[in-house]
């Protein structure tokens, strides 16, 4: 916890320093948020600031199974064209080798390059997802954030942060997202049939935890 208080106060101390000591201009402020964004990104997924302070040996977790029925589903919601498809093919091939950590670096360096793009922001949740072996890590819960505040609109982004919040047993968040993501979707569409199917479950399970 300190870790993360000592980083966003550093983040809003570089913020300020940079516009009123720097004197950059307003027209430059949207990408510099981004770049100190991912940063702070960087730092949840490589940095571990949730752990004490003092120096430790972290055992590298081999993460889970390559899911390729979830990088498809991620391909027919999320666009895959120009630069960030590449990163995504390779993070998917190092994925299917069970290189989760390697996988997850590639997004990194990607969003480095362009740190704009939702459709690599989302990859690189699902990728930080996939290398803790199914848990949602503030990294991941960041990434997945990052993703839906650029594209707001997009199914994607809140499908699979939905799906992440699901799988942690954060019911009520995931169905907060898939609702209104449920209404919208086309009749008769696969993600409309999954969609209302696991918010019905939702609904069971937390029918009969209130009982």
């Amino acid at each position: 916890m300190t870790g993360w208080i000592i980083a966003g106060a550093l983040l809003v101390l570089v913020s300020v320093a940079l516009v009123l000591v720097g004197r950059l201009p307003r027209s430059a402020w949207e990408i510099t948020a981004a770049a100190l964004l991912l940063g702070l990104a960087g730092y949840a997924w490589q940095g571990r600031p949730g752990l004490a302070g003092s120096p430790r040996q972290a055992a590298d977790r081999g993460g889970a199974a390559f899911d390729e029925k979830l990088a498809e589903q991620r391909r027919g919601l999320a666009e895959r064209y120009g630069k960030a498809g590449q990163w995504l093919m390779l993070s998917d091939g190092l994925g299917r080798q069970g290189k989760t950590k390697e996988a997850a670096n590639v997004l990194l360096s990607g969003l480095r390059e362009t740190p704009d793009d939702p459709n690599l922001w989302l990859g690189f949740g699902n990728a930080l997802v996939a290398h803790a072996g199914g848990v949602l890590s503030p990294a991941a819960d960041f990434a997945y954030r990052r993703s839906m505040a650029i594209d707001p609109e997009g199914p994607a982004p809140r499908y699979f942060y939905g799906l992440a919040l699901a799988r942690a047993g954060q019911l009520k968040e995931a169905r907060a997202l898939w609702a209104p993501l449920a209404a919208s979707a086309p009749e008769g569409s696969e993600v409309k049939k999954e969609l209302e199917g696991n918010i019905a479950r939702i609904d069971a399970m937390l029918g009969s935890e209130g009982r």
